[in-house]
């Protein structure tokens, strides 16, 4: 069922088309324009949806990001604070989104943060260079990770509710 929305999610995403990243000066601008684009999109279709999660925005060159994202499980809200910087082999390289105030706490995720999206994610990613883009990512990078690790760190009692 989770698959199945992804699917849907994704199949109302716009490919990219340009195969640029932030050290190609002339291929960057267009490449930007196309992720703002996607991700414009995928929060629209998500307000729609009334699955609005997170928030995203980036610095003047769009090389560095940041926003924050919630899960809502039980009737809980529970929100963090997001970052990821554009790797200089974008976009053959997918970013390492990082949640800082969940370092150490699973073991699906790497040293400073960074979500383990290596399994299920980057494998796709590859295939579907340069057609993926931000909003890909956090379509199906994301917020799967957050659909399993949410819950999974609630039960365990390792992240509690800010009003617990």
């Amino acid at each position: 069922m989770a698959e199945e929305a992804a699917r849907r999610a994704v199949a109302e995403l716009p490919l990219l088309r340009t195969a640029a990243g932030p050290r190609d000066r002339e291929g960057w601008a267009p490449r930007l324009k196309e992720e703002y684009r996607a991700l414009i999109q995928y929060v629209e279709n998500n307000k729609r949806a009334d699955n609005d999660w997170f928030r995203l925005e980036s610095n003047a060159e769009g090389t560095r990001w940041f926003g924050r994202c919630w899960y809502i499980h039980e009737l809980l809200k529970y929100e963090f604070a997001i970052e990821f910087d554009i790797p200089v082999t974008y976009p053959n390289t997918a970013p390492e989104i990082a949640i800082p105030e969940l370092d150490g706490k699973t073991a699906k995720m790497y040293r400073g943060g960074k979500i383990c999206l290596s399994d299920h994610f980057k494998p796709l990613w590859a295939r579907n260079v340069p057609k993926f883009g931000l909003a890909h990512l956090m379509a199906l990078g994301l917020g799967p990770w957050l659909a399993v690790e949410v819950p999974d760190l609630v039960a365990k009692g390792i992240i509690q509710h800010k009003e617990k």
